[in-house]
């Protein structure tokens, strides 16, 4: 029984050694690479400058900063394969690096953090689709 739980744990920890947060530039290039990725910026903020064609719009922190991990979660999990990789934007990278960073340790998702977010990426030319929800 002991000899059980020690390798359920060490199965367990592997798992999550797994999981990694990577920093990525966001970029045209990155966009053609075909990973899923999910905008968790707010449906103002999806109005106001587009969307990632493809992308998955799932909003993290409300206007008011407030967010609900559950919602959040269960959206994410009905829209990507979260045992595969997938990427995150926000506006400039500061949210996602948050969020990011929790789906990664909390969760063991392996994560892409798609740094400078939609602000670098339509910066490097990239040209958004109108948000039409």
């Amino acid at each position: 029984m002991r000899l059980k739980k020690i390798i359920l744990s060490v199965l367990i920890l592997s798992s999550f050694a797994l999981a990694q947060l990577q920093n990525i530039v966001a970029s045209p290039e990155f966009v053609k690479k075909g990973i899923p990725i999910v905008d968790i910026r707010t449906p103002s903020e999806w109005r106001e400058t587009g969307i990632i064609k493809g992308a998955y719009t799932i909003m993290f922190f409300s206007e008011d900063g407030q967010y609900d991990v559950k919602k959040f979660l269960k959206e994410l999990n009905k829209a990507v394969d979260t045992k595969k990789p997938f990427a995150i934007i926000c506006h400039t990278g500061s949210r996602t690096a948050m969020v990011g960073d929790f789906l990664a340790k909390q969760l063991g998702y392996s994560v892409i953090n798609l740094e400078g977010g939609m602000d670098n990426l339509t910066r490097m030319g990239y040209k958004p689709v109108k948000f039409t929800k």
